[in-house]
């Protein structure tokens, strides 16, 4: 009943290059590089039995290394991090029960979202994929919405059926909501979480398929799973109280930071 997390990082982000080694300043003052807030973050699960750091970047495997995660160097052919795991767990000595993908991009998943998403994954056995979403408030809604406006691709939000299998996946908010929404109440958009857990054999799958005319025009990679006919299960989670936001562009730093500041992380 083995748990593995990789995350894959990448130097040569087009939108932020060189963006796993950006820092961090935290409520504390500490400054810490994102790909090290991504890994403390992974740290924090219950029960995983590794955390991978992987790569195709001497940069990031060194300053990996050097703050003591396990470091999987993975070649630069891999188009997304679902190809990066793929040859991960291809080279594992043991094939984990499951492998869960925690883009190095999201240093304030909470240990409850990676956790809550391996439960749900196991608790339908018939799913191969899972990735957690978060209900929007309308603030959050705005939030996405104003990086839409301004020409920014930021956040992803995700429609998916009654039994949980998702429909789409987009950069655009949807689905279009025809009314306005108080920023403290709950909205029909839901921000996708940009973690997956996958069942081995659905990730050695995936790294045979060819890249999905969605998925490129999208840049989002579960949607070559949607693409192939192999359903994705949306597992919803509860903020807690906690705020999340993914660091997909420079403006991102500062948000994140402020979010940092106030929740008192260090």
């Amino acid at each position: 009943m083995s748990v593995v997390i990789v995350i894959p990082a990448r130097f040569a982000s087009s939108r932020y290059p060189g963006k796993p080694l950006v820092e961090l300043r935290g409520a504390d003052g500490t400054k810490r590089s994102l790909i090290r807030r991504s890994w403390d973050a992974a740290r924090q699960v219950a029960g995983v039995d590794r955390v991978i750091v992987a790569t195709d970047d001497s940069r990031i495997a060194d300053h990996a290394a050097g703050f003591g995660a396990e470091v999987a160097m993975t070649s630069t052919t891999c188009r997304n991090g679902t190809e990066r795991c793929a040859e991960v767990l291809a080279n594992l000595p043991e094939t984990p029960e499951i492998l869960v993908n925690l883009q190095g991009d999201a240093p304030l998943t909470p240990s409850w979202f990676v956790e809550d998403l391996v439960a749900g994954l196991r608790a339908a056995p018939g799913a191969e994929v899972a990735t957690p979403v978060l209900n929007c408030s309308g603030a959050m809604r705005a939030d996405l919405l104003a990086d839409r406006a301004a020409g920014r691709v930021g956040g992803t939000t995700a429609v998916f059926g009654t039994d949980g299998r998702a429909l789409y996946f987009s950069k655009e908010v949807i689905p279009f909501v025809p009314h306005d929404v108080a920023p403290d109440a709950a909205s029909p958009v839901f921000h996708h979480v940009g973690v997956y857990a996958y069942r081995p054999q659905a990730l050695a799958a995936y790294a045979g398929w060819p890249e999905g005319r969605l998925e490129k025009l999208e840049g989002l990679e579960q949607l070559r799973f949607l693409e192939h006919g192999r359903p994705v299960l949306c597992v919803e989670v509860e903020a807690r109280g906690r705020e999340f936001w993914e660091l997909n562009n420079p403006s991102d730093v500062e948000r994140i930071e402020s979010m940092m500041r106030r929740m008192g992380m260090g």
